[in-house]
């Protein structure tokens, strides 16, 4: 993927994340304003609430993981030399693209066994993996990001802003 691709292709993942972010947000306000003044509520609003988090947060480790703008621990990075520093960045690289291929691997058979066992939310009777499959397709993002970016760090280190980043004060 060239950068404008892999451009449009990560703005996509954001603007999914944030739908969700919204989608949370809204859900939650309503929620409250129901439940307090009207006493009622959304049917399968805690599910959903849950559910599109989740959604969330697997998209979100995709951008995460592809800018590095984790959490890091940057003690003996930081007194290391370039080389060394690019050594550790590609084998940080690889350990993340193995632990998320191995997530994603795992989140492919919860999804599997989900449909397969009928599970459904509680009050309108949806089916879970559907949300699952959702969240799985953030994950499957996740490694293709990855897989970009320890491609990059081998190859073209230069392109990829392995360096962290200093807080602002802002």
């Amino acid at each position: 993927m060239t950068g404008g691709r892999i451009d449009r292709f990560m703005d996509g993942i954001e603007l999914t994340a944030a739908g969700f972010l919204a989608a949370v947000t809204a859900l939650t306000f309503v929620s409250v304003i129901l439940r307090y003044f009207f006493s009622t509520a959304i049917p399968d609003s805690y599910d959903l609430s849950a559910l599109f988090l989740g959604i969330l947060i697997f998209w979100g480790i995709a951008v995460a993981s592809y800018r590095g703008d984790h959490i890091t621990v940057d003690l003996l990075w930081a007194v290391c030399g370039p080389r060394l520093q690019r050594a550790m960045d590609v084998f940080a690289a690889l350990v993340t693209l193995i632990a998320m291929a191995t997530l994603t691997w795992m989140m492919a058979t919860k999804v599997i066994s989900t449909r397969a066992d009928n599970v459904l939310t509680f009050d309108v009777r949806m089916p879970v993996w559907i949300f699952y499959l959702i969240a799985w397709i953030g994950l499957a993002s996740a490694i293709v990001l990855l897989a970009v970016r320890t491609i990059r760090l081998v190859f073209r280190p230069e392109s990829v802003d392995a360096r962290p980043h200093a807080p602002t004060a802002e």
